[in-house]
């Protein structure tokens, strides 16, 4: 097999993560259109990362977060997002990179993406999604889903549709 001295992997690893970084944008300039919500997946200890002790002690490899309703200050950034949430009752806030995120999943629209850590790994793609769990109301009820059920859903072998980047390509 010839090596790939281009990385289309990685050079379509960012570019979705472009996506994520304008949809983040959108969200911080003009709020969550209609129904519209996320669920972000990133790994807790990733570099870059800034979570509390007490979030870090609570997840302390993956959390998920979910912007819906009550989030405050999401400011987004060319290599990351921070934004304001609240667990338990008491306001934290976050800083993500994009490169430390694992997946997104907006369940509206049953849009997702999931990304590879490692630098080998097959390029991400963008994927139509079964049905995900139901968000909470508030970050508040839930502060931040087990990474398990959010991923759930991307798994091929649940039926769920790889969309190739191909098929948008004009031919």
């Amino acid at each position: 097999m010839a090596t790939d001295h281009i990385r289309y992997d990685v050079l379509a690893r960012d570019a979705l993560r472009g996506v994520l970084r304008k949809v983040l944008s959108d969200a911080a300039a003009h709020g969550l259109p209609g129904e519209h919500h996320f669920f972000i997946t990133f790994i807790s200890s990733a570099e870059g990362v800034k979570l509390s002790p007490r979030l870090l002690a609570q997840y302390p490899d993956e959390m998920t977060i979910i912007l819906q309703h009550q989030f405050w200050d999401l400011v987004v950034y060319e290599d990351r997002f921070e934004v304001g949430l609240s667990f338990g009752g008491i306001p934290e806030r976050l800083a993500v990179p994009f490169s430390a995120i694992t997946s997104f999943f907006d369940p509206s629209v049953q849009f997702g993406l999931k990304f590879e850590q490692s630098e080998t790994a097959p390029e991400p793609a963008a994927q139509n999604l079964p049905a995900a769990p139901a968000a909470p109301a508030s970050p508040l009820a839930a502060p931040a889903a087990p990474a398990e059920p959010a991923e759930e859903p991307a798994k091929p072998s649940e039926g769920a549709e790889v969309v190739r980047l191909d098929r948008f390509r004009k031919k």
